[in-house]
C-alpha cells in the first residue's frame, strides 16, 4: 500500500547538512494499524512530514522514495501532492488546534470533506461532541485541544482516505474519548485501509497496534508484532 526507503533526511543550515533519520525501510499494508515508538525529539514527527512532502525544502533535504500508487510522492508537484492528501493520505497533526485557519469556522473544514450530513452527526455523537449546528459556528480558537484533536479525527475519516498518519493523537485526550478513537481506528483499517501512528505512549502502542518498530539514533528498527516487539526491544523501557 505504501513503500518507504529513505536514505536519509538532513537539516540544512549554513551551507552544511546534519542527517537526521537513515535508512528507514518499510512497507504499510491492509488491514493494519502501525506504530513508531520513539523518545520526544527523536524525529517522529520529522519522520511522518517526510512521508508526505510536508517538510520545507529551505531547511530540510529528503533523499529516498515513497511509493504509493505506483508514484514516487517525493517527485510529485505541489498539485499532484495535493489530491493525495486530500483524498488518499491523510494527516491528523500533533497540535491540531493550529492545523486550522482561525479566521474559519468549522463549517468550512466540514464541507470540504463531506456532504453527508447524517454520516457527521454520528460521528460528532460518537465523540461526545456539540452537534452540527453548534460546532459549525464555532471557530478553532473556541475548542479546546482535545476537542481539535477528536475533530481532525474525524475529518480525516470523513474523507475515506486510503492511510490515515497520526502523530501522537492522545496527547490532549483522555482515557475514555482514547478508547472511542481506538474503536474507529480499527473500524478504519478493518475496511482495508492502514495507519500509521507514532508516540510515546506505550500502552496505546500495545493495545493498538498491529505491528510496532522503535525509532532511535536516527534509525527505525524493523516493525514487528506487538508481543515480539516488546520482547526485543529493552531501549522501550526507557521512553
Amino acid at each position: 500500500m505504501l513503500n518507504v526507503l529513505l536514505n536519509r533526511v538532513s537539516v540544512k543550515k549554513d551551507n552544511n547538512e546534519r542527517v537526521i533519520l537513515k535508512d528507514i525501510v518499510f512497507e504499510l499494508e491492509k488491514n493494519s494499524i502501525y506504530t513508531i515508538l520513539g523518545k520526544n525529539g527523536s524525529g517522529k514527527s520529522t519522520l511522518l512530514k517526510a512521508l508526505t512532502g510536508l517538510l520545507d525544502n529551505k531547511f530540510y533535504s529528503v533523499n529516498g522514495k515513497v511509493i504509493y500508487d505506483s508514484k514516487d510522492i517525493l517527485t510529485l508537484n505541489l498539485n499532484e501532492l495535493q489530491k493525495i492528501r486530500r483524498n488518499k493520505i491523510k494527516y491528523v497533526f500533533q497540535d491540531p488546534v493550529n492545523s486550522f485557519d482561525h479566521l474559519k469556522t468549522f463549517r468550512y473544514y466540514f464541507e470540504l470533506a463531506s456532504k453527508d450530513q447524517k454520516s457527521i452527526n454520528e460521528q460528532l455523537e460518537f465523540f461526545l461532541l456539540p452537534d452540527s449546528k453548534k460546532l459549525f459556528r464555532m471557530y478553532p480558537y473556541e475548542v479546546s485541544g482535545g476537542m481539535a484533536q477528536r475533530i481532525s479525527f474525524i475529518l480525516a475519516l470523513l474523507t475515506k482516505p486510503k492511510i490515515i498518519f497520526l502523530d501522537e493523537p492522545t496527547s490532549g485526550i483522555d482515557a475514555p474519548i482514547v478508547n472511542l478513537l481506538l474503536i474507529k481506528l480499527k473500524e478504519f483499517v478493518k475496511e482495508g485501509n492502514s495507519a500509521l501512528m507514532v508516540t510515546q505512549d506505550i500502552e496505546l502502542a500495545k493495545s493498538a497496534s498491529s505491528r510496532i518498530a522503535l525509532l532511535a539514533d536516527g534509525s527505525l528498527s524493523k516493525f514487528s508484532q506487538p508481543e515480539e516487539f516488546f520482547y526485543l526491544n529493552q531501549l522501550v523501557s526507557e521512553l
